[in-house]
């Protein structure tokens, strides 16, 4: 099938050649497709999800379909005889060279600060998208002296995907250590995406990727430290986000609006990142913002606009509309994130709401309604006030958060235009209209003080208006 979008959950295969995938497919009863390309062979296995036809943009091209021998002209049922008849042989040889290139590779390794692995857990997989994963590659031994063998003392945080961890280097460059659940099924597909787009993204409002270890069944990312940790932290912390003062705020607006242009129009890849949230924007000493976790970014062609997906993945009170209730997802999806998080940042209340005697407000119809009474500067954060010279400025960012959570797609700003109107005091803002949503509530009752889940997700019951 030529000219396809291949389908999800592509598995990498080692190989040199399209002979070679194709006899790796053929090797494995339940494979039923698979394709080569520059970047590698990836086979298949179960049913084709998202396939499409007709497709020429990034992530296309010829998929090779397994047939049954029944559905196959004489020529190619004898050709498929050949080659079952050679699959045990090749399958011996394949083995033995492995093992040959295992132990070449533990002696040939270079000296070097750390040493580097090439027989980690689904390294292959790896290759095929890294041509420079060699200086990607940690030692699990390093990390271990670098955390002190991952122990409680060394936790920076916790949530559905697993722990992240301080560590300092032999050199004495502090680290942060994500750590995956082993038992996540999930976890190494997002952490191929997390590395992949890192490793290949430069920009200083996005989190530098120093490392990956995969040896023993491990899944570990390593970052960058950030001294001040996530934006969470601080802003919805009654005593810290008094050190958050509305110069601070907005710089991190600011430089998350860089960021978010950056992946959308600036870089090589159109990136959408479809997870922006305040516990995903890193500070450092400076609070200068950093857009962390890639595990469910997606990257888009050069003339698309739009795609679809039937795992919504994400967090709920950050989703929009579009994404949370049909699955279509672009750059105004992130916009929508955007919006949300900068009412956050001026107002310092957590998206998710309250539930005061049963009573629940969610944050952008609580902003929607001061704007329209006139009154919105009661909802700025009190650690801000004394400050009226920074009024207008703060009415601007409310304005520009309230214009990302518009209802449809096409009327909200590009970052780029978010850009423009921060930087320029002279433009001109759109008017806005209500917000997408209307109050609702999930996981509240007259017993809860707080929504939340066990990984730190919000909740929130979405009502199309």
């Amino acid at each position: 099938m030529e000219d396809v979008r291949l389908p999800d959950n592509a598995q990498g295969a080692v190989s040199t050649s399209s002979q070679e995938c194709e006899v790796v497919c053929l090797n494995s009863c339940s494979c039923t497709a698979y394709t080569y390309n520059y970047t590698g062979c990836f086979v298949w296995h179960g049913d084709l999800i998202n396939l499409q036809e007709q497709y020429r943009g990034i992530g296309g091209g010829t998929l090779l379909l397994r047939l049954a021998a029944s559905e196959l002209p004489d020529q190619q049922r004898n050709k498929t005889m050949v080659i079952g008849s050679i699959v045990g042989g090749v399958a011996a040889v394949l083995i033995t060279l492995a093992i040959v290139l295992f132990f070449l590779s533990r002696t040939c390794r270079r000296d070097r600060t750390f040493r580097i692995s090439k027989t980690d857990f689904r390294y292959s997989d790896l290759l095929d998208d890294i041509q420079s994963i060699d200086s990607l590659l940690l030692d699990l031994s390093t990390l271990r002296v670098a955390t002190n063998d991952f122990g409680e003392g060394t936790m920076l945080g916790k949530g559905g995907f697993g722990m992240v961890h301080k560590g300092v280097l032999p050199d004495g460059k502090q680290i942060a250590v994500k750590r995956l659940c082993k038992s996540s099924k999930q976890g190494i597909g997002e952490l191929k995406s997390e590395l992949v787009l890192v490793a290949k993204l430069r920009h200083r409002n996005l989190v530098s990727l120093i490392g990956v270890c995969l040896e023993e069944q491990e899944k570990i990312l390593v970052y960058e430290f950030m001294p001040n940790r996530s934006l969470d932290t601080i802003l919805f912390d009654s005593e810290k986000c008094k050190d958050l003062d509305w110069g601070r705020r907005f710089k991190i607006i600011s430089g998350v609006t860089r960021g978010l242009q950056y992946l959308h129009e600036d870089s090589q890849l159109k990136i959408v990142h479809r997870d922006l949230k305040a516990s995903n924007i890193l500070l450092d000493l400076d609070c200068n913002p950093k857009i962390s976790d890639f595990g469910l970014a997606k990257i888009f062609g050069g003339d698309q606009s739009e795609d679809v997906t039937r795992r919504i993945a994400g967090t709920y009170g950050y989703m929009s509309p579009e994404y949370a209730m049909h699955g279509q997802y672009s750059a105004k999806s992130d916009a929508f994130s955007f919006g949300v998080l900068v009412l956050e940042i001026v107002t310092g209340r957590r998206n998710n709401g309250s539930c005061n005697s049963g009573q629940y407000v969610y944050l952008v119809n609580l902003v929607w309604e001061h704007w329209t009474r006139g009154n919105v500067v009661e909802l700025i954060d009190p650690s801000l006030s004394g400050h009226p010279s920074h009024v207008d400025q703060v009415l601007k960012c409310i304005r520009i958060g309230l214009l990302c959570v518009q209802n449809r797609p096409e009327d909200r700003p590009t970052m780029s235009s978010v850009n423009v109107m921060l930087s320029n005091q002279s433009a001109r803002l759109p008017s806005v209209s209500m917000p997408a949503f209307s109050d609702g509530c999930s996981g509240c009752s007259d017993n809860t003080s707080k929504v939340a889940s066990s990984n730190g997700m919000t909740i929130t019951k979405l009502e199309p208006r």
